[in-house]
C-alpha cells in the first residue's frame, strides 16, 4: 500500500468538511479532504441549493400575484427554472470545488475514506492516509426509508431525485410532512404536477410551532396541492402506467413518480467506526469542541448531520469552525477554552438553532417552539398585521410567536411564518444568542414601514 502522511485528514467534502480543513489549514495545519462524491457535497448538488433554486420561481410568481398592476403570467416555464437550477448546481461538476481546496492550502483526494486505525484511514483499501493530529468525520446524513410493503418494487424518488429532476411528474406522490416533503411537493405544484402529499398528523412540520404547521397547510392547498392528513401508505404497487399508493385511508393513488421523504440519518456505515465500538448507522456523539466522546486518544473529532446535532448546514458549518480551530490550537500548543460560547465551542446547538422553511409562507424560526413543560415561559402569539406586510402583499397573512423566560426576562425561541420572513431571523438569533434582556430589546427600535416592526408589536404583546 502507498501511503502519505497529514497533520489532518478530513472525511467528506460538503460545505462542513470544507469549513472544517479550511479552519484547520488556517491555523498553520497540513490538510487532506476526502470525498467519494463530488466535493461541495449533498448541499451543493441535491439539497440546499437546488431545492431553492426550484422553490424560489414560484414563491416569486405567487408574491407578484400578490400585487396588483404588476403584469405576470400564470405558468412557469419549467425548462427554464432547471437551467437556473442547473447552473447553481453547475451539472454536477465539481472542479471549481477542487481548485478552491488546492487554493485554500488543502490537498484534495478523491476515495472511499475508512477509518482503520488510530489517526489512520484508508482509501479504496490500497492508500492510507496518517493524521499526525486528527481525523475530522463530515460525511453528513442519508435519506431513511420506511418499511411499507412493495416500496422495493417501485420505482421511488428520494431528495436527490426530485432535486436533480429533468421533467416535470404529470402527478407526484410526497410521503413525509417535514421540510424536504413540503419545500417538494410545493415546487413541483408549482411546475404544474399534480402533488398528493400524504402526512400521519394533522398538519406538516409537526417539529415547528403549530401556527407555522397551519400556515403552511394552508399555503399548500392554496398552491394547489391535495395534503391527505392523519394519513400514511401502507401498501405500494406498480400498475404498468404508475405506481399506486395504498393509504391509511382505504384511498388508492397512482402517481407517476413517488417522493420518499421520512427523514434522514447520519452516514456512518461504511466507515469502520464499528471497531470503535460506534454502531454503523448511529450517530458519532462529539462534545461541544467537536471531539468524539466514544473513542479514547482525542484524535476523532466531526461535525455536521453526522453527529446528529442540529441536522442543518449552517449549524454544520458552525461546528466544523469550531472543531477545526480546536485542533489547529492544540497542535500549536495553544489553550482551549471548552466553555460554553468559548470561539472553540459549539453551544449553540443547544439553545439557539436557526431554520428557515422555504415555502410560501416562509417559516423562519430560533430556539424553542414552546414553552418548557413545568416552567413559568410564557408564549405570546400575533399576526403579522403592520404597515410593512400590508405594504408587502394584499391579503398579507402571518404569525409571529415569541417565548420568553419570564424568571430571566429574555427570549427563549421566535418563529414567524409569512411571505419573506425569512430575513427577520437573525435578529430573533442574536437576541436569544446574546441574552438580551426584553427591556433591552424594547430600545431595538424597528424601521418604518418594514415588517420588522412585528418586534415591536410581539413586545406591546408581552406587556411593555
Amino acid at each position: 500500500m502507498s501511503g502519505q502522511t497529514f497533520d489532518v485528514v478530513v472525511i467528506g467534502a460538503g460545505p462542513v468538511g470544507e469549513v472544517a480543513a479550511e479552519r484547520a489549514a488556517r491555523g498553520g495545519l497540513k490538510v487532506a479532504l476526502v470525498e467519494h462524491e463530488r466535493f461541495g457535497g449533498e448541499c451543493s448538488y441535491w439539497a440546499c441549493i437546488p431545492s431553492k433554486a426550484l422553490l424560489r420561481p414560484g414563491n416569486l410568481l405567487a408574491a407578484a400575484k400578490r400585487i396588483p398592476g404588476v403584469p405576470v403570467g400564470d405558468r412557469l416555464d419549467p425548462a427554464a427554472v432547471f437551467a437556473r437550477r442547473d447552473w447553481f448546481t453547475g451539472k454536477g461538476d465539481d472542479s471549481g470545488q477542487v481548485e478552491w481546496a488546492r487554493g485554500a492550502g488543502i490537498e484534495p483526494i478523491r476515495g472511499h475514506g475508512e477509518i482503520t486505525g488510530e489517526r489512520e484511514v484508508t482509501l479504496d483499501g490500497d492508500r492510507v492516509l496518517t493524521a499526525r493530529h486528527a481525523v475530522i468525520v463530515c460525511t453528513g446524513s442519508v435519506p431513511s426509508k420506511p418499511s411499507i410493503p412493495g416500496l422495493d418494487t417501485v420505482r421511488v424518488w428520494g431528495s436527490r431525485e426530485a432535486t436533480s429532476a429533468s421533467s416535470v411528474p404529470g402527478r407526484l406522490g410526497v410521503l413525509g410532512g417535514g421540510v424536504v416533503g413540503v419545500e417538494m411537493a410545493q415546487a413541483f405544484a408549482s411546475l404544474g404536477s399534480e402533488v398528493h402529499l400524504v402526512i400521519t398528523g394533522e398538519r406538516p412540520l409537526p417539529r415547528n410551532a403549530t401556527i407555522a404547521g397551519d400556515l403552511v397547510l394552508h399555503g399548500l392547498r392554496e398552491a394547489g396541492v391535495y395534503v391527505h392528513t392523519m394519513s400514511g401508505v401502507i401498501g405500494v404497487s406498480d400498475t404498468g402506467s404508475g405506481t399506486e399508493l395504498v393509504l391509511k385511508s382505504g384511498e388508492r393513488l397512482v402517481v407517476d413518480e413517488f417522493l420518499v421523504a421520512t427523514g434522514r440519518r447520519p452516514a456512518t456505515a461504511g466507515l469502520g467506526l464499528e471497531a470503535f465500538g460506534i454502531e454503523p448507522g448511529r450517530a458519532l456523539e462529539v462534545d461541544d469542541t467537536g471531539r468524539a466522546s466514544a473513542v479514547d486518544g482525542g484524535w476523532l473529532y466531526a461535525a455536521g448531520d453526522v453527529t446528529g446535532r442540529a441536522p442543518l448546514t449552517h449549524q454544520g458549518k458552525y461546528g466544523a469552525r469550531a472543531a477545526g480551530d480546536t485542533i489547529a490550537a492544540l497542535a500549536a500548543g495553544k489553550p482551549v477554552s471548552s466553555e460554553p460560547w468559548s470561539p472553540f465551542t459549539a453551544t449553540a446547538d443547544h439553545s439557539a438553532v436557526p431554520q428557515v422553511v422555504f415555502t410560501d409562507p416562509e417559516v423562519a424560526a430560533v430556539g424553542l417552539a414552546d414553552a418548557r413543560p413545568g416552567s413559568a415561559d410564557r408564549v405570546v402569539d400575533i399576526d403579522i398585521a403592520v404597515a410593512g406586510s400590508s405594504l408587502h402583499a394584499d391579503g398579507y397573512t402571518g404569525k409571529a410567536r415569541m417565548v420568553v423566560d419570564t424568571e430571566r426576562n429574555v427570549l427563549l425561541g421566535v418563529t414567524f411564518v409569512g411571505q419573506d420572513v425569512s430575513e427577520l431571523l437573525h435578529s430573533a438569533t442574536i437576541a436569544i444568542v446574546a441574552e438580551v434582556p426584553l427591556d433591552r430589546l424594547w430600545h431595538a427600535v424597528p424601521s418604518f414601514p418594514t415588517i420588522s416592526e412585528v418586534w415591536l408589536r410581539l413586545l406591546e404583546a408581552y406587556g411593555l
